[in-house]
C-alpha cells in the first residue's frame, strides 16, 4: 500500500487520502484501537479518513506517524465479525424503477441485493445512517431527480454504489426498494448503532416485518420528549429539595447546552455543544461551575425563567438588558459578573443590543441526563434535551464547594461586533487553506479573502450561510465532478454549486460531499456563532502555526489533488 495523501483539514484535524475503501477501513480501525495522542475523533469516508486534535501540537505530531499508518494498518482485520442480518420487505416505491434503471428487473434487484455481502464504509447525516458498498455494482444506480420530503424510518435504499437503511424519518434523494424492523440506532443499547465502519451486513427477504416498539425515554428527533428530565413536574423536584430553574419563556429558541460530544462522528452524532464556547465556559465561570457544565444557551433574547430555590447565576455572551422581578419589584441583573437569583424570582432577557446568543449558567450547572456523555442538543442529529418549551423545569446539580464564584469579568464578545458590524467594519475571520482549495479557481481563491460576505436570515447553529455583499461575486470551482462525502470539522466553508460558502457550527453534519475551500481557525469559532444577520464578514487567510496572516498567494494548498470516484449524498 502507498502512503496516505495528507491534507490540512483546518489547524487542528488531517484529512488522509487513501488508496481503497480496504484501506481506509484498515486505517480507520487502527487509529480507533491505538489513538494518537491529543485525537478527539476519528472518521472513516469512501476515500478518506479524518482525524481530529485536541491542539495544532498534537496534530503536527501525528502527521509524522499518519504518514506510515497504512504500511502496517492491514494487519487489522476490520471486518472480521459475523455479518449482521438485516430482514427486509422488498416492496420499497422504486423498486421498479431500480429494476428498469439496472436492467434487472424488481426480481433481479432483490436477488442481487440479497446475494452479496455489503460492508459499512462510513457513517454521516443522522445517527445510526451507515453507508454500505456491496461486493459488485450491479445496483448502481442515481438518486432520484426529485428527493422526497420525508422517507419512513427503516426504510432500505440505494444510491450510487451504496446501500443504507434510514434510522428515522428524514427527508432524502435515495431509491427506495424495501423496509426493514431493524433499529439502526437505539440509545438504550450498550453501542447504539447497529452498524459502525467495518460491520458487514446480509440482506434476507422476508414477507413481513415485526414492528419493534420505540424504547421508553428515547428521543430520536427535534421535539420529540426526551431523556433529559423535562417531564418531571415542579412539585416532583421541590419534593426532592432540588434546587431548579422553570422556564416561564423560552424566547425564539432557548436550548441547553456543554462543551459537546466528541468523538461520535462514525455514528453520525456531529459534537454539538455551545456554539460560542468562550461564553459558555465564561458563564460557568463566573459562577463557579466546571466548564463542562450545562447552560443554557438562548437566541435574540426573551428568555424568562424562575428560581426555585437559592440560585447563583451568571448571564455571557451576547448583551442583552436583563431584569429581575420579585412582586412588584424589580432590579437589572448585571453581564459578566454572578449575582442571586432568590427562591421565587425571574429573570428576563432582553433583545441583544450585539451578537446573537446569550448564555445563563446557575452555580451546580443544569443537572438533565447525560446521552453519549453529553447534556447538549444536538438539533442536526436529533440527540439529547428537546429545545425548552415554558413550564420545563430543569434541575440543578449540587456545587461544588472547593470551586469558587468569580469575579466580573470582560465580555468574551468580539470588538467588531459590540461596536454594531452590521454598519462598521467588517468582522474579521481568521481561516486556513484547504483542505479543498484546489478544487476552486484561481480567481475564487482570491475572491474568498478580497471581498466582503453577507450573514443571512438562513443561518442556524448547524451553519452560518453567507451571500455576497455588494460587488461580490460567488466562488467558482475549477472541477466539476462530484467530491466522494468525507468528513468535515467545525469551521469549514463548504462550498455548495451556487458558489455561496457554509461556515459550518457546532451542529454541523460530520460528512460532506461539497468541497471545503478553507477552514475558520477554531480561536473564530465563538465570533463566527455570534454574527447576526446582515452581520459583513471578511475573511483572513493565516500561517496555522503562527495564525500570521498570508499573502493572497499563499491561500491555496501546496499538495496536489488525488482524482477520486463520485458518490451520492443522502
Amino acid at each position: 500500500m502507498s502512503s496516505p495523501h495528507i491534507r490540512w483539514a483546518g489547524p487542528r484535524a488531517l484529512l488522509l487520502e487513501l488508496d481503497s475503501l480496504e484501506t481506509v477501513l484498515a486505517v480507520h480501525a487502527r487509529l480507533q484501537e491505538t489513538p494518537l495522542p491529543g485525537q478527539v475523533d476519528v472518521l472513516a469516508a469512501a476515500r478518506t479518513v479524518l482525524a481530529v486534535f485536541d491542539s495544532r501540537a498534537s496534530a503536527q505530531a501525528a502527521r509524522a506517524a499518519v504518514a506510515t499508518l497504512d504500511r502496517d494498518a492491514a494487519a487489522v482485520n476490520a471486518g472480521s465479525a459475523e455479518p449482521v442480518r438485516i430482514e427486509v420487505v422488498y416492496d420499497g416505491d422504486d423498486l421498479a424503477e431500480v429494476g428498469r434503471l439496472t436492467g434487472l428487473g424488481a426480481d433481479g434487484v432483490i436477488a442481487a441485493h440479497t446475494g452479496q455481502l455489503w460492508t459499512a464504509a462510513f457513517g454521516g447525516f443522522a445517527p445510526g445512517f451507515a453507508y454500505l458498498v456491496g461486493q459488485h455494482d450491479a445496483l448502481n444506480v442515481p438518486r432520484r431527480s426529485s428527493p422526497r420530503t420525508a422517507v419512513p424510518a427503516g426504510s432500505v435504499a440505494l444510491a450510487g454504489n451504496f446501500s443504507a437503511v434510514y434510522p428515522r424519518r428524514s427527508p432524502g434523494g435515495w431509491q427506495l426498494i424495501g423496509r426493514t424492523a431493524a433499529r439502526m440506532w437505539d440509545l438504550d443499547r450498550e453501542q447504539p448503532a447497529l452498524l459502525r465502519p467495518g460491520s458487514t451486513v446480509r440482506y434476507v427477504a422476508v414477507r413481513e416485518v415485526v414492528a419493534v416498539a420505540e424504547p421508553a425515554g428515547q428521543r430520536e428527533s427535534v421535539g420529540q420528549g426526551g431523556p433529559a428530565g423535562q417531564q418531571e413536574t415542579p412539585a416532583g423536584v421541590q419534593a426532592a429539595g432540588v434546587p431548579a430553574l422553570e422556564i416561564i419563556t423560552p424566547g425564539p429558541q432557548s436550548l441547553i447546552q456543554d462543551l459537546g460530544r466528541p468523538g461520535f462522528g462514525d455514528l453520525g452524532v456531529s459534537p454539538a455543544g455551545a456554539a460560542d464556547a468562550a461564553g459558555a465556559r465564561q458563564a460557568n465561570r463566573l459562577v463557579g461551575n466546571p466548564p463542562g457544565d450545562a447552560v443554557l444557551e438562548t437566541v435574540l433574547g426573551g428568555l424568562s425563567v424562575r428560581a426555585r430555590g437559592e440560585l447563583t447565576a451568571a448571564l455571557t455572551g451576547a448583551p442583552a438588558d436583563a431584569e429581575i422581578r420579585s412582586g412588584s419589584a424589580s432590579r437589572p441583573a448585571p453581564l459578566y459578573a454572578p449575582f442571586p437569583l432568590h427562591d421565587g424570582e425571574s429573570l428576563h432577557l432582553g433583545t441583544p443590543e450585539a451578537g446573537l446568543r446569550t448564555y445563563l449558567a446557575v452555580r451546580g450547572g443544569i443537572d438533565v441526563p447525560p446521552v453519549l456523555g453529553s447534556r447538549s442538543t444536538d438539533l442536526m442529529s436529533g440527540i439529547g434535551p428537546s429545545p425548552l418549551d415554558a413550564g420545563t423545569v430543569l434541575p440543578v446539580g449540587p456545587a461544588d464547594r472547593g470551586r469558587v464564584v468569580g469575579q466580573p469579568e470582560p465580555p468574551t464578545l468580539h470588538p467588531a461586533l459590540s461596536e454594531g458590524g452590521t454598519a462598521g467594519a467588517p468582522v474579521v475571520l481568521r481561516v486556513t487553506p484547504g483542505p479543498r482549495d484546489d478544487w476552486f479557481t484561481p480567481e475564487s481563491l482570491a475572491a474568498l479573502t478580497g471581498q466582503d460576505w453577507a450573514v443571512t436570515a438562513e443561518s442556524n447553529r448547524i451553519g452560518v450561510r453567507l451571500d455576497t455583499a455588494a460587488g461580490g461575486t460567488p466562488l467558482e470551482r475549477s472541477r466539476t465532478e462530484e467530491l466522494p462525502s468525507e468528513g468535515v470539522v467545525a469551521g469549514s466553508l463548504q462550498v455548495p454549486p451556487s458558489g455561496l460558502p457554509v461556515l459550518f457550527l457546532a451542529d454541523h453534519p460530520v460528512t460532506g460531499g461539497y468541497p471545503v475551500i478553507a477552514v475558520v481557525v477554531p480561536e473564530d469559532l465563538p465570533v463566527a456563532a455570534q454574527l447576526p444577520p446582515g452581520t459583513t464578514v471578511r475573511f483572513q487567510a493565516v500561517d496555522p502555526g503562527t495564525m500570521e496572516p498570508l499573502r493572497p498567494a499563499a491561500l491555496k494548498q501546496p499538495e496536489p489533488a488525488t482524482p477520486t470516484p463520485a458518490t451520492n449524498s443522502l
